[in-house]
């Protein structure tokens, strides 16, 4: 397949691009084009020293045309990979369906629960996969939760509390010209994961939300739902607490602070399933400072997002679950296109509940839509799935 990847910025850089490169590598990906506003943004992504090391002699095509035309250039059935603000979603998939290309989105989906539904029906109408890119679901600790949640060795959730604050220095990245309180916040970009996870691991689907957004001014002045705190009621009346912000300091260890707690009870005992995330077992005192945004000098880094390792031939190789869920979206792209009723691929995969598609993960967009509303009437109670 052909691979136009639309938006150059962060997570192009940390994760997509290197993985459809590793899939370029290993005969999966025919040639891959990223599209960009600006060609400062183009420039530095294929400049990244990173990169350029773990992929020697990679390259991608370049564009800073509209993107619609750049899909509309593209030959038909190949892959379009929406890495956008979550407010341009909907257009970008919306166009990419058009031209008749399957689609990979960064999370969350879109921003509103009918626009998730209008893009699940011409999708399937099409016989084209649609997935959105939850990665946390391919990390091997919430594989091993569901499965052993699923098989009862956890009873069943009651009360949970989950957490991820980002670094300071996202602040002064392009989330300042986007993630605005009219566009979005904390609980949407990020929360959003944990939602998402704890349906993942027990089935259960969320009923209510409240979110309390605090404001904070960006660096260039504009002002955001920085800071915010989060309750999901689920539907067996289960509670989740979410915090989460661009808050963690730059000069504190690791990426980011994160973890998921959730209590369950059984038939006469008490279970418990935590996930400390921010902490992987690593600690790691540098020579010197590390050029990388929000880099230290002592760091505990996680070996299990994203990292290059050193496995011969003149290269590096990217492991982690951040890989492996663009590989396992892009498969199932390749599982719907080599299909004889690709309907019936795309229905089964979204059976499985493996890959997040917008048929088995609507709840998601639901809980975002509500959110929204909650948050900005000051916190209050949004029922999951009222008319707005």
């Amino acid at each position: 397949m052909q691979i136009n990847i639309i938006g150059g910025g962060m997570i192009a850089h940390d994760q997509i691009l290197p993985s459809f490169y590793q899939l370029h590598r290993l005969g999966l990906v025919q040639q891959i084009a990223v599209c960009a506003r600006h060609k400062s943004t183009l420039d530095a992504l294929a400049a990244s020293e990173q990169i350029q090391q773990a992929f020697p002699g990679q390259t991608f095509r370049a564009s800073t045309d509209p993107y619609r035309e750049t899909i509309a250039r593209m030959p038909p059935r190949n892959l379009v990979v929406v890495a956008l603000p979550d407010q341009l979603h909907f257009d970008a998939i919306m166009a990419a369906l058009d031209h008749d290309q399957h689609v990979l989105a960064v999370k969350p989906l879109v921003l509103k629960a009918s626009e998730a539904k209008i893009i699940q029906h011409e999708a399937l109408k099409r016989g084209l996969f649609v997935g959105v890119e939850y990665h946390k679901r391919f990390d091997d600790r919430s594989l091993m939760a569901r499965r052993k949640y699923r098989a009862g060795d956890f009873g069943e959730f009651r009360l949970g509390t989950a957490c991820l604050m980002e670094k300071w220095y996202y602040r002064h990245s392009n989330f300042q010209n986007w993630c605005t309180k009219e566009n979005s916040d904390a609980f949407t970009y990020i929360g959003c994961h944990y939602v998402d996870l704890v349906h993942f691991i027990t089935g259960l689907t969320p009923v209510s939300v409240s979110v309390y957004g605090i404001a904070d001014q960006y660096p260039n002045g504009q002002e955001g739902y920085l800071w915010t705190d989060a309750r999901v009621i689920w539907s067996n009346g289960a509670c989740l607490n979410v915090q989460n912000s661009l808050s963690f300091p730059d000069d504190a260890p690791g990426t980011n602070t994160q973890g998921l707690t959730l209590h369950c009870s059984a038939q006469d005992s008490g279970a418990l399933l935590r996930h400390s995330d921010q902490y992987r077992g690593l600690e790691y005192v540098y020579a010197r400072r590390p050029e990388s945004p929000g880099g230290t000098i002592y760091a505990e880094p996680s070996p299990d997002y994203f990292q290059y390792v050193d496995l011969g031939g003149g290269a590096l190789t990217p492991v982690g679950y951040g890989y492996r869920s663009i590989e396992y979206l892009f498969r199932c792209c390749l599982r719907v296109e080599s299909a004889l009723d690709q309907q019936r691929a795309i229905q089964e995969i979204d059976r499985e509940g493996i890959a997040a598609t917008p048929a088995n993960s609507h709840y998601n967009e639901q809980v975002i839509e509500a959110a929204r509303r909650s948050i900005l009437n000051g916190g209050v109670t949004v029922s999951v799935g009222s008319p707005p």
